[in-house]
């Protein structure tokens, strides 16, 4: 009756209501909610209200569908509430639900979010002074955080009477935001209350935040945190991947960070032995206590550091030290800073250069060149690699759910299809019976269509007229289709494409060749050509609009983005004609113009298959990019509060890098999360709250923490989407024209090398085939071919590099160099001679297979003709003979065709650059964009006077104060000068913005640019603080994404590099390095005396107390260490002298007793003792030098290292630690080819160095100095590892250019004094810089993530770095290694590993033995099982690897693959793992098959004598019944695994074992005997496979053997079992139509998946079931 009527109805199913929307029946909309889904609990999971309208709008109806039911879903999931709100609200109380209905309201929602969006604005309008002034706004602003503050208080107090505070699990504070919200509002409140009650009534109004006595604006920071919030309201799927990755990614970055602080920590201790208050003397002049030194350095009194060579000037201690006494080794926290500071790679040079000049050049380089290897290098990369697992896991996660709600949402499409289908015949069925008789009313189209009919009719008289206008357009539009047709296909045809390209290209040229100081013809071309090619392309849109139509034209991408810049263009011509604009303001629209070329990818795939990748990943870097911003506005207000007006302590110099305003301190924030001079700012930070003293260092955690989140977990995420889209990318479409598959096996670099004979080409450079020259070719071949040959030349090459190390470059006729010139004659005559038989062997280049056909061979032919040239050439032209020497550089070279492995990564690097080529373009066309943007911003305006008065450019002279101070006046003449880099042309332009993108030097272009103020004007002090923008976005463009995905394609070709080698094989990575363990692994020998006086020692120091109180020991050590300071008393320093005595006996008495139980020969067998062994004798001999009188002799510092090396022994007792470690000594044995290419790219770049300005002259306070230059080959080194490492490269790289004094001791001529440098160092620097940041570094990461890639895998894969752990435990069962063990010693052993590798404690026996029985290892004679065999099988049934088919040709083609990949496998080894097929062969698996079958019948029969049946009648089916039922259980009911009672357990064992020796015996001697008959009718190979045991089931002697075993459990003989057996089965065949055993109704359960239900086992059998399906 209901269902006539329209509109909405609600029904009530289960007090849930339901609404139906009926409307009228014909039309047919209708759609019933399916209420019929109820989930456990009884409430209805979702109530579908979807409205279906007809069939025509689907698209639209399932648009709104799935809106809706995202609607319906956040609604389900609030269903959860507290029953009881604060103890006394129930659900139903009027207030409650007043609550909920108002914070449940979307428009709160809104408004809060709104409103923590206006507390930040005011927060970031407010102006911090300095000490406590203030000023109206900041007052106004004051009173407005009260309205804030109830706002979010009146909140909070909502919310919890909504949800209860804290007790039930859906409860307020029980939410992590709400959580941090509760906490901001508290504090808040605190606060106010503070001020209240310290305000005394009669003062004037007092300055907020600063009430009597108690600071509150510390509280007030807490404020902060309040953007924070906007990230839970941002709806973004992204956004919550990155969050996740990065929540998730926190457990593995504990571990990182915990191996960060422990290298931190040795590094710190080793810094306190070797600095220790070295930094505090520096150069008096004598008799005052003023600095010799403008800028005062480090001196050292003797020894090898700098002297004081003023005359008048002597080096004495009481200095604070550089950086006003923060940086230095002065006590542990100072320490650690500074080690801190060293690894983010910033300013460690300066303290390397203050060290050498403190103590001399031996010790400090390798203190902290290894510091930035180990540091920077290495553990802060696997930050990089964890995070990057991380991502790439929770996309998958991500892309899984998404395709489920899919699916679920079309299954559900097609349900609510059905169900509308059958409402729509019954509503014809109630259409035919409708009493009223109605016509039912047309849908409006119709009704529409009847109208224009009537009102056609009242017009036929004008019908004439219109006719010929018909005719006439009907014509006009037939013309129109065919010219839109030709110019379709003009538009869509390759010229067109050319012709527009080439505009593009002319528009690019256009741009790029605007400059400085141009003159004025070429800018009046400029404007006509610009004028002209806008209207060209304005041309080529309107015909594109025309021919395609708008609607087709405004689906594609670039001409949307086309349309845009076209219309930019024209307004900006007409804005800039009619003069409304100055020219400047708008012409960056022009740039945008140089977007097109990216057309050029159209038709060039490879650019638009990146292209594309680039923008896929968008979406993922928006989020992170409004994530990114939320932090630095959080660290920005922080440092607003901490910092603002406190950076000037110092009045001579402007800080620019501060917190005085909001912009700025955004600004200094990214410029802090670039991690450029970072420490600067910091340095200042501490200054500004007194300098280094306790309070003051404090603030130093504020910048580190911004640091750490910011560079390295923020900045690293850029990097691990950018591998994820880019590896993502790669899987789509494997790019096969790209990827040359090398046989390249990088990362294992461990590649067997198989030496290759080419063949003898038949004819060579003479065509005499006279046997004589056959026979000198065939001894020239011989020769060239052996390996003393092939040594030896690699011996020379060595040599002559060496030789080229050695050379001096400033005295060019000494006689060191005399020496090694006719060393190169000697080198040279020997390689010529080495080409020359390698000539005669293959033929000069005429056929194939000839010398010069190889590229090396090419390489080496030009090598040493370059030497021979340049012996001829003495000295006719210089600068030939120059390029020449500097050629022979590339010798070394020469090794990579000597050496395969380092053969294969030059490969693979230059497949990398090839495919990195694409990344080049795209990056130099963006580098090249903004070149022309910052050409029309800046060109012109860097250039200042040296008297910072003036603006313009003026003669004259002006006086200077030196440090402020008026009695030191100084008068320096004004010099008009340009910025060292500057936008005044676009090669300048490119190459300032490369120095930004290395993020080298830019906050101090940055300035620049804000300060920039005209062409020819001075600077103004902040004139346009909005331009930073470019800066900032030219940043994240570049830096921080086109340079990270550089980064990860580089990453990526390695990693397809190495797997290109095993692409076709069908074990995974994992599974080959688990399988290659099992198969090398050997066992451990465990040394056990038989003395029982020496068997007590061993016991001791095997025992778990005697390595806690060790541990104990080594912690102690090293607090004590770490206690040292700088200026300690004598006291102080005799109890620490006694202390470390006192340590070195106890340590050395740990050493006696171990050697007591070990013997000498087993003692230094374990490394980490000969280690302790080393410690031991170095403490020793350190404490004897110490107390001998005259130590000067003997360097201690040497051996004071000693004491420190004791906490690497702390490195062996953290189990993660361990993993970590085993995992970095394996890659580093991935390396050394790596580690051989770095070596050669340094070297030569090093001797390029030397020769071209090694004759620089070095001058103290320029980057060229006495730490920093080229003149020895050490030198060169140090100072390319600095550019490495990024370390103001490009000062250096300033330094070198033409125009630099030359060193007094080198040979120039008269004149020629200020010749040194070249043009060179550009290319020279910004090629190393390239190689070296983009491509050597990597190698680093691409193998650090590649052998990390554990921390991220899911734990309960097994991984090889499980594998350890077996060789441990084996070890206690064989201590002799004999490799073989008791079979049932193996259950044990597993049982005491845990999983994934082993059983575990909890894993009951049954479930053990069936994971015995799959394992199968072959059983020897005496009853054991091999070492190799058993690991290998529980890799293999761990990992699944070919255990799913029939076993023996499983175990074939498992052979197959083995004896593939490693082709050196012992055959013998294989047989023993993988045995050959053997009938008679008896396997623990059989074994253990038939042992629970005999063990569970005679449980069975056991438990029925129990309960009295006694002996069961022979002929009883349910007897038997009831066996193959308890068969079919497989569990012993006393189950003493359960009770997790390890010891016991094993008793039960031995207890067993002399049974089931006698059993072995038995079933070794049955299984033979038993004849080979197989009933046709017998049950027991249906329940062996209902058990799991199908293997077994096709083995008729083992069935037979089964059959008797159970017979004997079951006192019967064969024969009446069988019987009884069939019995049992024709029963079952008359009971069911199937006729099957397994169709009986009975046994159905028994041999289904679902358990019967069973009364007290159940819980242990629930236990069980977990157990199995954990493995």
């Amino acid at each position: 009756e209901r269902l006539k009527t329209s509109g909405p109805q609600s029904f009530s199913f289960a007090h849930t209501p339901v609404t139906i929307w009926l409307a009228s029946p014909t039309v047919g909309l209708f759609s019933l909610s399916e209420a019929g889904e109820w989930d456990e609990e009884g409430k209805p999971r979702m109530n579908r209200t979807e409205t279906l309208n007809s069939t025509t709008s689907s698209t639209g109806t399932q648009k709104k569908k799935s809106q809706h039911a995202k609607k319906q879903v956040q609604g389900s999931n609030q269903v959860q509430r507290a029953p009881r709100a604060l103890y006394c609200l129930k659900l139903n109380n009027p207030i409650r639900r007043a609550a909920l209905s108002i914070v449940e309201w979307k428009p709160f929602d809104i408004f809060i979010l709104l409103a923590i969006f206006a507390n930040c604005v005011a927060l970031g309008v407010s102006k911090p002074f300095p000490e406590d002034d203030s000023n109206a706004t900041n007052h106004d602003l004051e009173q407005v955080e009260y309205v804030f503050l109830i706002i979010f208080t009146i909140e909070t107090f909502l919310k919890i009477l909504a949800y209860g505070l804290v007790m039930h699990p859906s409860s307020y504070i029980r939410n992590g935001w709400n959580l941090l919200d509760f906490v901001i509002v508290i504090v808040g409140l605190f606060s106010v209350v503070l001020e209240t009650v310290t305000h005394k009534p009669g003062e004037a109004h007092h300055m907020p935040g600063k009430p009597g006595g108690l600071d509150v604006k510390a509280l007030r920071a807490f404020r902060v945190l309040r953007p924070l919030r906007l990230v839970s309201g941002v709806p973004s799927k992204c956004l919550q991947i990155v969050l996740n990755s990065i929540m998730k990614a926190m457990v593995p970055l504990l571990h990182i960070s915990l191996l960060v602080l422990f290298v931190i920590i040795i590094y710190a201790i080793i810094g306190l032995e070797l600095f220790l208050g070295r930094m505090h003397k520096t150069c008096f002049f004598k008799g005052t206590d003023d600095f010799s030194d403008d800028e005062p350095v480090p001196c050292a009194f003797a020894g090898h550091g700098r002297q004081c060579n003023l005359n008048g000037s002597e080096c004495r201690g009481r200095w604070d030290g550089p950086n006003g006494g923060i940086t230095n080794f002065d006590n542990f926290f100072f320490a650690m800073l500074t080690v801190f500071q060293c690894i983010t790679m910033e300013g460690w040079t300066d303290v390397l250069y203050w060290m050498n000049d403190a103590i001399g050049f031996e010790l400090p380089w390798v203190y902290f060149v290894s510091l930035v290897i180990f540091g920077s290098f290495f553990v802060l990369n696997l930050v990089l690699g964890v995070l990057s697992g991380e991502f790439s896991k929770e996309r998958e996660k991500a892309k899984a759910r998404g395709d489920f709600q899919k699916l679920r949402e079309k299954q559900q499409l097609e349900e609510d299809l059905c169900g509308y289908m059958d409402w729509i015949t019954q509503a014809e069925d109630i259409d035919e019976f409708d009493e009223d008789g109605n016509r039912p009313s047309l849908p409006a189209s119709e009704t529409a269509s009847e109208n224009t009919e009537n009102i056609e009719e009242e017009h036929t008289d004008c019908c004439a007229c219109v006719l010929c206008a018909c005719i006439f357009s009907r014509t006009l539009r037939r013309w129109n289709r065919g010219v839109r047709r030709t110019c379709r296909k003009a538009v869509k045809s390759v010229t067109f494409y050319w012709l527009v390209l080439i505009l593009v290209f002319l528009n690019t040229a256009l741009s790029a060749s605007e400059h400085y100081n141009q003159p004025d013809w070429l800018t009046d071309v400029q404007e006509i050509a610009n004028k002209v090619l806008l209207s060209l392309f304005t041309v080529e849109m309107l015909l594109k609009m025309y021919s395609l139509g708008l609607q087709v034209y405004f689906v594609a991408f670039f001409n949307r983005f086309d349309c845009f810049v076209v219309c930019g263009g024209i307004l900006e011509t007409v804005l800039v004609e009619m003069e409304i604009m100055p020219p400047l303001g708008i012409s960056v629209l022009r740039c945008v113009r140089l977007l097109r070329i990216f057309k050029v990818t159209r038709h060039w795939t490879a650019l638009s298959n990146l292209v594309a990748s680039l923008l896929n990943s968008m979406k993922s870097i928006a989020s992170l990019l409004l994530l990114l911003f939320l932090f630095l506005i959080i660290f920005a207000l922080l440092g607003m509060q901490l910092f603002g007006g406190k950076f000037n302590f110092d009045e001579t110099q402007t800080k620019r890098s501060t917190f005085d305003a909001f912009p700025q301190a955004l600004l200094t924030c990214f410029q802090i999360l670039t991690g450029e001079d970072w420490n600067m700012v910091m340095y200042d930070g501490i200054m500004a709250y007194g300098g280094p003293v306790f309070p003051g260092m404090i603030v130093c955690l504020y910048f580190v923490i911004l640091f750490i989140c910011g560079n390295y977990i923020l900045l690293n995420v850029f990097l691990a989407i950018a591998v994820d889209n880019l590896a993502g990318g790669d899987g789509d479409d494997k790019k096969k024209d790209k990827m040359i598959s090398l046989p390249v096996n990088l990362v294992l670099a461990s590649g067997t090398l198989v030496m290759v004979f080419i063949p003898l080409p038949l004819f060579s450079i003479s065509d005499t085939h006279s046997s004589s020259f056959c026979r000198i070719r065939v001894g020239c071949h011989t020769l060239i071919h052996h390996h003393i040959f092939t040594n030896l030349i690699l011996l020379f090459i060595i040599l002559s590099s060496i030789s080229l190390a050695a050379e001096d470059p400033i005295r060019a006729h000494s006689s060191r160099n005399k020496f090694l010139g006719y060393a190169d004659y000697a080198f040279t005559s020997i390689f010529t001679v080495e080409i020359l038989l390698k000539m005669t062997v293959h033929g000069a280049f005429l056929h194939s297979g000839s010398f010069c056909r190889n590229w090396f061979n090419l390489l080496d032919l030009l090598v040493v003709s370059v030497s021979l040239v340049s012996f001829f050439l003495h000295s006719s032209a210089i600068s030939v003979v120059k390029i020449l020497r500097v050629l022979r550089v590339l010798r070394p070279l020469r090794a990579i065709n000597r050496a395969k492995g380092l053969k294969h990564v030059v490969q693979c690097v230059f497949v990398a650059i090839r495919t990195i080529g694409n990344i080049m373009i795209v990056t130099a066309l963006l580098q090249f964009m903004f070149a022309c943007i910052g050409v029309q911003l800046f060109k012109g305006k860097f250039y200042r006077c040296t008297d910072e008065a003036k603006h313009t450019p003026e003669q004259g002279t002006f006086v200077v104060y030196k440090d402020g101070d008026v009695s030191h006046p100084m008068v320096r003449e004004r010099h008009w000068l340009n910025s060292d880099f500057n936008f005044d042309n676009v090669l300048m332009g490119m190459m300032a913005l490369f120095t930004v993108s290395t993020f080298e030097g830019w906050p101090a272009l940055l300035y620049k640019a804000i300060d920039a103020n005209g062409e020819n004007h001075g600077p103004v002090y902040n004139y346009r603080v909005e331009i930073s923008i470019f800066f900032i976005v030219y940043i994240i463009i570049i830096a921080f994404f086109m340079m990270n995905i550089f980064v990860g394609f580089v990453i990526i070709t390695f990693r397809e590099q190495g797997e290109a080698e095993f692409k076709n094989c069908e074990l995974d990575k994992n599974q080959r390095q688990c399988v290659e363990y099992a198969l090398k692994a050997q066992p451990l020998k465990l040394y056990i005396p038989k003395n029982p006086v020496q068997y007590k020692f061993w016991s001791m120091i095997n025992s778990t107390g005697f390595e806690y109180i060790m541990f104990v020991l080594i912690l102690l050590n090293t607090v004590t260490l770490a206690i040292q300071h700088y200026e300690q008393s004598k006291l102080f320093s005799y109890v620490m002298d006694i202390l470390n005595m006192v340590f070195t006996g106890l340590f050395t008495v740990e050493m006696i007793v171990k050697l007591l139980a070990l013997r000498l020969r087993h003692y230094f067998v374990d490394a980490w003792n000969s280690f302790d062994a080393l410690i031991v004798v170095g403490s020793v001999v350190d404490i004897v030098v110490t107390d001998s009188e005259d130590s000067s002799r003997v360097s201690i510092t040497f051996f004071r290292l000693f004491r420190v090396m004791r906490l690497v022994k702390l490195l062996s007792k953290g189990e993660g630690i361990r993993t970590l470690l085993w995992t970095f000594v394996k890659s580093l044995q991935a390396l050394p080819y790596v580690a051989l290419l770095i070596a050669m790219i340094f070297f030569i770049y090093a001797v390029i160095g030397m020769q071209t300005f090694g004759k620089i002259a070095m001058q103290d306070y320029t980057p060229i100095n006495r730490n920093n230059n080229f003149q020895t080959f050490p030198q060169a080194v140090l100072l390319l590892f600095r550019c490495a490492t990024g370390e103001a490269w490009q000062e250096i790289m300033l330094a070198s250019l033409p125009g630099k004094r030359c060193d007094p001791e080198s040979d120039y001529e008269p004149g020629e004094e200020f010749t040194c440098g070249s043009n060179f160092a550009i290319v020279y620097f910004i090629s190393f810089f390239m190689l070296c940041a983009f491509l050597i570094i990597n190698l680093f990461v691409a193998v650090i993530m590649d052998n990390f890639d554990y921390l991220t895998r899911d734990w309960s894969i097994l991984g090889p770095h499980h594998l350890d752990e077996f060789k441990r435990i084996w070890s206690e069962y064989d201590p002799e290694a004999k490799g073989r063990i008791k079979h049932l010693d193996v259950v044990a052993l597993l049982r005491r590993i845990q999983p994934p590798l082993g059983f575990g404690k909890l894993c009951p026996h049954r479930v053990a033995c069936k994971r015995l029985v799959a394992m199968n290892m072959p059983l020897n004679s005496d009853g054991t099982v091999t070492f190799n065999a058993t690991l290998f099988a529980l890799v293999r049934t761990a990992l699944k690897i070919k255990t799913e088919g029939h076993p023996d040709q499983e175990n074939e083609e498992l052979r197959i693959i083995i004896k593939k990949i490693w082709k050196r496998m012992k055959p013998k080894i294989l047989d023993e793992v993988i045995p050959p097929v053997n009938e008679e062969e008896v396997t623990v698996g059989k074994f253990y098959a038939t042992f629970l079958i005999q063990d569970y019948f005679r449980k069975f029969r056991r438990r029925k004598e129990k309960v009295g049946l006694g002996d069961p009648d022979p002929k009883n089916p349910s007897a038997l019944q009831a066996g193959l039922r308890t068969l079919q259980d497989l569990g012993p009911e006393i189950r003493l695994a359960m009770n997790a009672d390890l010891d016991e357990e094993e008793e039960g064992l031995e207890e067993e074992q002399e049974e089931n020796d006698a059993h072995y015996k038995v079933f070794k001697g049955r299984f033979v005997v038993v004849s080979t008959y197989l009933n046709k009718v017998s049950a027991l190979p249906q329940v062996l496979i209902s058990e799991g045991l199908g293997l077994y089931a096709k083995d008729p002697k083992f069935v037979a053997f089964a059959k008797r075993e159970i017979a004997d459990a079951c006192h019967m003989t064969i024969d009446e079992m069988e019987s009884a057996a069939s019995d049992l089965l024709s029963r079952g065949s008359t009971g069911s139509s199937g006729g099957g055993f397994l169709n009986h109704t009975d046994l159905g359960p028994l041999y289904s998946d679902e358990e019967p239900v069973r009364g007290r086992d159940e819980d242990e059998l629930a236990d069980e079931m977990t157990c199995v399906t954990s493995f």
